[in-house]
């Protein structure tokens, strides 16, 4: 017999949807109604590029709204799209074991990145993913591309582009990882801050909804996403910026990568250091001291249209 009732807050694509049923499901075996509750947030009803509509939390700050005002009381977002300063009144109180973090490519005539032809199109609306390919292949051509996961596929199957970047992490959960031709590890292209990982918000002073929650948080998970996002947040990267990191327990230590590059991609500063696992935020922190010493600031500014 269920025992509690939980309203989860969702964006309304496929990808969006298949997470917070994924959580609805995970609450249920541990006898915790909940309801999935869609939310249309901006980034979903206007299309055109991110920096010209807003950038970051384009995607989430509709539905921190609605759980500050109490419409419902767990917000479920892909952790990548969620900014890293902290919202008055709300938490994240679980993030859930990590679905593979890094990207996919996804190419019409099936070849890998290094095999594409000079002057290729490829599609990525990231600027992370855009600045690392262009350090790896200044001959590319990289356009921006905006929809949901199968809009993209769609896009290359009608010949838009020669190929596509995607996040492994939603092609996987789709069930479409049949579509990828090649794996991009961490030394190619480093992963967006907290990609492949989801995080449940919730109001701080909800503890009947932190004590549902608790059971879906992975410790390994979230000391590693912490760890990027307090990089993330004294980089003063935003979304906009070409910032990647990586955090992983390897060894029963903590390991972090951190990159930032130019827009175009000809610039790369790249930290890796190791910390102690309780002690995430400091190891992020002092990466992004690192980085900063190294010139990331200038990189950022750049970014944002200020340097």
């Amino acid at each position: 017999m269920a025992t509690s009732s939980i309203r989860i807050g969702t964006r309304a694509s496929a990808l969006a949807l298949w997470q917070a049923q994924w959580v609805a499901q995970r609450l249920a075996a541990l006898d915790v109604l909940a309801e999935v509750v869609r939310v249309s947030t901006h980034g979903d009803r206007d299309h055109g590029p991110l920096e010209s509509i807003g950038g970051q939390g384009v995607f989430t700050k509709t539905i921190q709204r609605e759980l500050q005002a109490g419409r419902i009381d767990l917000a479920v977002h892909s952790l990548k799209d969620l900014p890293t300063v902290p919202v008055p009144g709300l938490r994240l109180a679980a993030v859930p074991p990590r679905a593979p973090a890094g990207d996919v490519l996804i190419s019409a005539a099936a070849i890998a990145l290094d095999q594409l032809p000079q002057g290729a199109v490829v599609g990525t609306g990231s600027p992370r993913r855009r600045a690392q390919l262009l350090h790896l292949r200044p001959d590319l051509n990289v356009r921006g591309i905006r929809g949901n996961v199968e809009t993209r596929i769609e896009k290359l199957r009608r010949g838009d582009y020669d190929a596509i970047i995607l996040a492994e992490a939603g092609v996987t959960r789709l069930e479409l990882t049949h579509e990828i031709t090649q794996r991009l590890l961490p030394r190619l292209l480093l992963p967006a801050v907290g990609q492949g990982a989801l995080g449940l918000e919730i109001r701080s002073d909800d503890h009947a909804t932190e004590q549902a929650v608790q059971p879906l948080d992975d410790p390994a998970t979230h000391r590693a996403v912490a760890a990027e996002r307090a990089m993330m947040r004294t980089l003063e990267g935003g979304c906009l910026a070409p910032v990647a990191a990586w955090g992983r327990l390897e060894d029963d230590q903590l390991k972090l990568t951190g990159r930032v590059l130019s827009q175009d991609g000809r610039q790369k500063l790249e930290v890796t250091e190791v910390g102690q696992p309780t002690e995430p935020i400091e190891l992020g922190r002092r990466i992004a001291e690192m980085l900063l010493q190294h010139g990331a600031a200038a990189l950022i500014r750049q970014s944002h249209g200020s340097g």
